[in-house]
Formats: structure tokens, C-alpha cells, sequence
């Protein structure tokens, strides 16, 4: 501290330093800015290059991501060496620091090895509609650290990777095909064989609804206030959501037209009261 105050407390040795290490920092300020717009220009390159060839959109962004990190770092290490700091101190200082820093965020460097691992075995890929972690949405980037989705009501949800590579993750895009299935109660003065006709003329109606694998209807439970009944149709994975909802309010209509009733929760009270006994 005293030597700092000594220099700047003569105003020749201001002048010296300036003279002796300006240029350096001058040049070091000049390749840092150059460096970053030329870094910026490579990765603008890549990305177009990579939708020019239709590259992998799962394993653009992490490319991406990591060839800016590398080259910025790479950049720094430049800048630095422009200063006059040995490199040999610099690197033994970074080692350390990286040792330090490591340590201290090994759930970042999870989150990259398991970046690393959604990349190689391809769980998912953008555009898959999946749920991970206790959230769903469609993949929009698989980053370096963080899987981002976007949820149907557009709310963007970044999960990081090392969780979702070492977790369960379901993956509602991969098959072509979806089954979609309902629970329909009746009441149990309801003729049963009725209600699966309607229902079945429902599904015959939908042309969304595919012929193979045949549709299923059939009875699965019989519970406290009515006659449940399962059914099972197959689509296109895209039509799925406008036919579970399609479904259910149409053979609902039906069942009003046809007089089967959809019934609710009941409970009978009955009430006991104790006869008094006679006076003797």
C-alpha cells in the first residue's frame, strides 16, 4: 500500500509506468475487443452453418455454447500473457483456481457431464415433448448445463442436466402412435351393452381415431356410485390432446341424448330413533 502511495505521489514515475506498461495495456484492451467481435463472428458462422446442413438442432446449441466458452477462455489467457504475466505462474494460478472453483461448483460440472450424456444417447432431442424432473414442456435448447422447455401456456422451465440424465425422464415423442385412454361411469339401472355401442359409435364417427390397433371398450370397475367403463382408442401422436378432450364431451352429449346417465357420488343417511321406553 505504502509503494502504491509513493508512486502515485511522484508524478515522474506516473509517467514512467504509463510509458512502460501503457502500450502493453493498450494492445492487451485492443486484441480483448477485436478477440470478442471475431469470437462473435465464429459462432454466428457456426450457426449458420449447422442450419445450412441441417446439423443435429440437439447438439447445434451445445456445439455452440462450448466453442464460445473455449475461445473466450482461450482469449483471456492471450490478454493476460499480452500483460507480461509468465505463463507458467498463470497457468499454476488457474490450476488452482479451477481446483478451488471445481470444488465449488461440482453440481455445474455434473450438469455438464450430463449435458455430455443427453447429447450421446439422445433421450430426447428438440421439438420432443417430454417430463423430467416433475415438469413437462417441448424441448426448445439442450445448453451446456441446462435443458430448456417451453410449456404449452409458454412458460419457459430450465432444468439442469445433471438431474435429468440421472433421472427418470418420459419422452411422449418418440413413438409415432399414442394410446388414449378414458374412464366413462354409467349407473347401474343403465344397460351397460348400450353404453358400449354408443361409446363405440363415437369412436367409429372420429376419422382421427385409427382402426389398428382396434378401439377397446369394456367394464373395469364396479364402484360405489357407478358402473365404470374403459376406453382405449390409438392415434397419431399430434391428435392425441384434441381427441381426449374431443371424446369426452362428445360422449357425454350422446349419453344425455341416448337417456344413460352419468351418475355422481351418493350418500344414504339413515336415521335411527331409539323407542322410548313405556313408564312402568
Amino acid at each position: 500500500m505504502e509503494k502504491f502511495k509513493e508512486w502515485f505521489s511522484n508524478p515522474e514515475q506516473i509517467l514512467e509506468l504509463l510509458i512502460k506498461y501503457g502500450g502493453q495495456l493498450l494492445l492487451a484492451i485492443i486484441t480483448l475487443i477485436i478477440g470478442l467481435w471475431i469470437i462473435g463472428k465464429i459462432v454466428k458462422g457456426m450457426r449458420k452453418m449447422f442450419e445450412a446442413r441441417k446439423f443435429d438442432a440437439s447438439l447445434q446449441s451445445f456445439l455452440i455454447s462450448l466453442t464460445g466458452i473455449v475461445l473466450k477462455l482461450m482469449l483471456v489467457i492471450s490478454v493476460v500473457t499480452m500483460l507480461g504475466v509468465e505463463m507458467t505462474s498463470f497457468i499454476a494460478i488457474l490450476a488452482a483456481a479451477g481446483l478451488a472453483i471445481g470444488m465449488a461448483l461440482s453440481g455445474t460440472l455434473q450438469n455438464f457431464a450430463g449435458g455430455v450424456m443427453i447429447l450421446i444417447f439422445k433421450p430426447f432431442k428438440i421439438g420432443d415433448y417430454i417430463t423430467s424432473e416433475g415438469h413437462s414442456g417441448t424441448v426448445k435448447e439442450i445448453q451446456i448445463f441446462h435443458t430448456i422447455l417451453n410449456t404449452p401456456d409458454k412458460k419457459t422451465i430450465i432444468l439442469p442436466n445433471g438431474p435429468v440424465s440421472n433421472n427418470s425422464t418420459v419422452n411422449y415423442s418418440t413413438e409415432p402412435l399414442r394410446r388414449v385412454d378414458f374412464t366413462f361411469g354409467i349407473g347401474y339401472n343403465d344397460d351397460i351393452d348400450k353404453a358400449k355401442q354408443v361409446i363405440m359409435g363415437v369412436i367409429e364417427k372420429d376419422e382421427r381415431i385409427l382402426k389398428d390397433p382396434a378401439p377397446f371398450v369394456g367394464v373395469i370397475n364396479l364402484g360405489d356410485s357407478s358402473v365404470d367403463l374403459v376406453t382405449r382408442v390409438w392415434a397419431n401422436a399430434g391428435d392425441y390432446w384434441d381427441i381426449f378432450f374431443d371424446m369426452q364431451e362428445t360422449v357425454k352429449k350422446e349419453f344425455d341424448r341416448q337417456g344413460i346417465s352419468i351418475p355422481f357420488p351418493q350418500t344414504d343417511v339413515h336415521l335411527y330413533q331409539p323407542k322410548q321406553q313405556s313408564e312402568s
